[in-house]
């Protein structure tokens, strides 16, 4: 079983210097319910089929299980998907020994602007940008599949 170890921090400062790469995502949730998702999401050119279970009592650490699928299969996927999507530009940011997965929000979650970080353990060490603001992982608001069906224009 793949565990998912992430941390996920508000964006306050300008990181967009440092960015190595961003690629549009588009995703979708065949099932948000607590404790399981299935998304189905398109990065690039790409396609893929993520099902994550339940995060652990502190947001930090579920687990997950990804497999890429051809892209046609994920177009047609999203049609199947609950109402809601999501729409972001990620952003890559290397940092330390680690990379950032900058997310800026577009559509109804436009002006939202997450980080997040992978992690080998909870209690990895890690370099916080500047630009980092408040650590939100535990923070159920913020997990793409709430923001489906609560965007953060309706905040």
């Amino acid at each position: 079983m793949a565990t998912e170890i992430e941390r996920k921090f508000l964006v306050t400062g300008d990181f967009s210097r440092q960015v190595t790469s961003a690629q549009r995502i588009v995703q979708g949730y065949i099932c948000s319910q607590p404790g399981r998702t299935v998304r189905v999401r398109i990065r690039g050119e790409e396609g893929f089929l993520t099902i994550k279970g339940a995060s652990d009592e502190k947001g930090l650490s579920r687990y997950e299980f990804e497999q890429k699928i051809p892209l046609a299969d994920a177009e047609e996927l999203l049609k199947l998907c609950e109402p809601g999507a999501i729409d972001k530009m990620r952003n890559l940011v290397p940092a330390g020994k680690h990379t950032w997965e900058i997310d800026v929000f577009h559509g109804e979650n436009e002006g939202l602007i997450l980080a997040e970080i992978e992690l080998a353990s909870e209690d990895e060490p890690f370099e916080r940008p500047d630009w980092i603001g408040q650590e939100v992982s535990g923070d159920r608001r913020y997990y793409n599949s709430m923001l489906t069906k609560h965007p953060y224009k309706q905040w």
